[in-house]
């Protein structure tokens, strides 16, 4: 069957496309782009007054835990698909929920949204036995985790995830080690670098070393939350630097001016109220037994004792630092996304419309500028040609929205709350969400880079 998107405004900045087109689609893919309606049938989908573009693809979020697929329209996977993300990039900041091939496995049979997997170096560490985050492994325990990257890479992972802040027991030889595995590809390296704030530039120079040695792809992950404490201007030209001399380093970031992380992880080791200039109150428990309570000295230390699983936010960055990375043209969107049994950040359920509501109505980018950073510029980074484009032949994936309207819902107090303004999303050329109602949730496949 065909289908025709006609009479919306196309932007599709991969092939350098805003204008007035209709979309001609057949057999899952983009069969056309052009001004006059094709001769023939097809079923005919009116888009007059919204933007068409390629669907959004989210280059870092965390995948749904295993409790949360049973109900996977509620899931994380279910709120990509409502605010028009028709791909995404689990396995990040070096943490999964089972190993990334196993993951794949787990979900072949489909979901909401497209899933691709990075491997994680701290799951292949925890796969190898080398529970113990802060210890330093010696040159033969780092070939064992090497090993069990390759496999994963070799498996279809699209690169490689770190989570240096939340492995302080890594050690520059075990970054050049393992890492030293996409020398000559085209893999993608991320990393929760190991430290923020004041400490950022020390940590970023940490990162970009095997970068700079083997000539790799370095993405530094959610930048906002990394140098967003009044250190962005300077992050940026040290970035902007670095790619003036060669260095492949770009960065996502999300649209928020609060992070999101476990109460148990190492963000919140001692020293984190000097280096985020805050207080116990500035940090928001999303679950558990506190839950929507303002923190204290006392609950802190009990969740950390006994619940460290707890997600919390902590409303802590410089809004303008965020604005600023959102701003630079080598700076793509991501949600960072994380929820258990629909609760965590609201990025997790509305980034993407966030960007257009905020920025591009606001004035900080244009909307072409907007739909590049959730469209072209992810897939190009993460190595996917035929996504977040609409090329003759490429996946369809697309995405409708009125750009006067769209906007996010979810609050931290309601985080799952789905977006306004999403009109309509495809996947494979069949229509899988309208209005905020998910009308499939099997259109969605795992992915494995060839």
């Amino acid at each position: 069957m065909r289908t025709l998107i006609e009479n919306g405004l196309v932007i599709d900045p991969a092939n350098r496309i805003e204008s007035r087109l209709h979309v001609l689609i057949e057999d899952g893919k983009i069969a056309a782009l052009t001004a006059f309606r094709p001769k023939g049938e097809y079923r005919t989908v009116n888009a007059a007054g919204k933007v068409v573009c390629p669907g959004f693809l989210d280059i870092h979020m965390h995948e749904a835990p295993l409790d949360d697929l049973e109900d996977v329209e509620h899931s994380i996977f279910g709120m990509m698909l409502r605010m028009g993300v028709t791909t995404v990039l689990g396995g990040n900041c070096g943490d999964s929920v089972l190993p990334p091939l196993q993951y794949l496995d787990r979900v072949a049979a489909g979901l909401p949204v497209n899933l691709a997997m990075l491997a994680p170096h701290g799951a292949a560490r925890d796969a190898a036995g080398f529970t113990d985050k802060y210890a330093t492994l010696n040159a033969a325990q780092i070939r064992e985790v090497r090993a069990i990257l390759a496999n994963w890479i070799a498996g279809g992972c699209y690169g490689l995830s770190y989570g240096i802040r939340y492995c302080p027991g890594m050690d520059l030889a075990e970054l050049m080690e393992t890492a030293g595995l996409c020398k000559g590809t085209d893999l993608l390296v991320a990393a929760h670098v190991r430290d923020d704030a004041d400490y950022i530039f020390e940590s970023i120079r940490e990162f970009l070393a095997p970068g700079w040695e083997y000539g790799l792809k370095m993405q530094v992950s959610h930048l906002g939350s990394m140098g967003g404490y009044g250190q962005m201007e300077a992050v940026l030209s040290m970035l902007d630097e670095a790619r003036t001399k060669g260095l492949n380093v770009m960065s996502d970031c999300y649209p928020y001016s609060a992070f999101s992380t476990d109460i148990g992880s190492c963000t919140y080791d001692p020293g984190f109220l000097e280096r985020y200039r805050c207080t116990y109150a500035d940090v928001k428990i999303c679950e558990g037994p506190y839950k929507g309570q303002t923190c204290t000295k006392e609950m802190f230390d009990d969740m950390r004792e006994n619940y460290p699983g707890v997600i919390t936010v902590a409303h802590v960055m410089v809004p303008e630092d965020v604005e600023k990375a959102m701003a630079h043209p080598a700076v793509m969107l991501c949600s960072d996304g994380v929820m258990h049994a629909r609760q965590g950040h609201p990025r997790a359920a509305g980034a993407f419309p966030r960007l257009i509501a905020e920025y591009v109505r606001r004035g900080t980018l244009t909307l072409y500028e907007a739909v590049e950073k959730m469209t072209s510029l992810p897939a190009w980074r993460i190595g996917m040609p035929n996504k977040g484009n609409l090329g003759v032949g490429s996946d369809a994936d697309i995405v409708i929205f009125d750009p006067e309207i769209i906007r996010d819902c979810a609050t931290f107090e309601e985080p799952d709350l789905p977006p306004e303004g999403v009109n309509l999303v495809l996947i494979a050329g069949e229509p899988a969400c309208r209005d905020g109602k998910i009308l499939r949730c099997d259109l969605g496949k795992p992915l494995r880079r060839g």
